[in-house]
């Protein structure tokens, strides 16, 4: 009984050490997160700036444009790290999965090892899948950096394929996460490796959380994946023999719903001119900065702080004459929810457009029922920032 119990109380210790660690990873990514975005406003502010400021002729603008098409796949990680921190939300959309593969090509050949060779294999008029496009590619990431993984040093092929198929009862009590899926047609990526291959012994802890065969710190990419994976009623079939490389092949269900694809928001706002008096309120210089920037191109007079405590000061020296408050969630000293509740009792009918590097429902819930204007999540782009102003002070 002594040992039992000894036992059971180590068992319980090291469930408590696991369930710490995977807290104090997720408040680091959720931080980590918030700050990068910051980081990529004030990127993608200045790209676009350059962009109306270049000549249509100027060679530049197609490196301009990589840059921002680069800073809005490190948003969409950014996104990836704020659903693993609790507090991002997946967005379902229904789209082409082949089309969600090209679309991160690039740094798909990037992040692998240049003796590499990454071979495309993509079906044309797949049926579609409903998932989060972000949560896939990230899904697609972890694959791929693992096939490289295995490769090592040595010259090696990646090839990825994209297909449709239909899964009989038989087929899906194979695959990894088999929780009694139905049968019927499934969509899929299969990722193979001329890489090393693993034996059963590591085939069985591979989606075990902090397991890995490289060095310290890794191992939370294929636990991740398999966490999506759930989320998205789908499975994956793993074929390995250790010299012989591996196989991964990543199911979804295929839905008969059309292809969505959305709409530009540039033509909205294009041409839209503004008047009156903005307060931009933000910690980083670099998006007052930019913002400021934005903000004059279309007409405003800008006032800016670069905390709570200044925005209070500037807002009380004359909160009739400013038209709307651009406002940051989090600052230092007072926070943006202080913030606008003080503005709130100077003036209840100030106009406040709040923003934030965490995602929008966690925010707008806090903000229920007491006169937000409206919510923009960073990273924002300059017809973003000016498309928002328009709804919100009309055309």
């Amino acid at each position: 009984d002594r040992i039992r119990a000894e036992e059971g109380r180590r068992l319980l210790e090291e469930q408590v050490r696991h369930a710490q660690k995977l807290e104090s990873l997720g408040l680091m990514a959720g931080g980590i997160a918030h700050d990068f975005n910051n980081m990529l406003t004030a990127i993608l502010g200045n790209a676009d700036m350059a962009l109306l400021e270049l000549s249509p002729a100027s060679p530049g603008r197609d490196s301009i444009a990589e840059i921002i098409k680069v800073a809005h796949c490190a948003a969409d990680l950014c996104k990836q790290m704020l659903a693993y921190s609790g507090k991002g939300q997946f967005v379902i959309e229904v789209f082409d999965l082949s089309e969600a593969v090209r679309e991160i090509s690039h740094m798909l050949e990037v992040s692998i090892s240049k003796k590499v060779t990454l071979n495309y294999h993509l079906s044309d008029n797949l049926p579609a899948v409903e998932a989060d496009v972000t949560q896939i590619h990230q899904v697609i990431m972890n694959l791929i950096a693992n096939a490289s993984d295995a490769i090592g040093k040595s010259a090696g092929i990646i090839s990825i394929t994209t297909g449709e198929m239909h899964c009989d009862r038989s087929y899906l009590s194979e695959t990894y996460i088999d929780e009694e899926l139905p049968e019927g047609a499934y969509v899929y990526i299969e990722v193979t490796d001329s890489g090393c291959g693993m034996d059963e012994e590591t085939m069985a802890k591979l989606f075990d959380p902090f397991f890995s065969t490289k060095f310290t710190g890794r191992g939370l990419g294929m636990a991740a994946v398999l966490g999506i994976l759930r989320s998205h009623r789908g499975a994956i079939k793993i074929y390995s023999e250790p010299g012989r490389g591996s196989t991964f092949k990543v199911l979804f269900p295929s839905s008969e719903k059309p292809v969505t694809h959305a709409e530009p928001s540039r033509e909205k706002s294009s041409g839209w001119r503004g008047s009156g008096k903005i307060l931009l309120v933000d910690d980083e210089e670099s998006i007052l900065a930019v913002g400021r920037r934005m903000l004059e191109r279309v007409g405003f007079e800008v006032v800016t702080a670069r905390d709570g405590e200044q925005a209070l000061e500037a807002f009380r020296d004359s909160p009739d004459e400013i038209d709307c408050v651009f406002l940051d969630l989090t600052m230092p000293n007072v926070d943006g929810e202080t913030c606008f509740r003080e503005m709130r009792k100077l003036r209840p009918d100030v106009c406040v457009i709040m923003s934030s590097g965490y995602n929008e429902q966690e925010v707008t819930q806090r903000f229920i029922g007491k006169g937000l204007a409206a919510f923009i999540q960073k990273p924002y782009r300059f017809d973003e920032m000016i498309e928002t102003l328009r709804e919100v002070l009309g055309d």
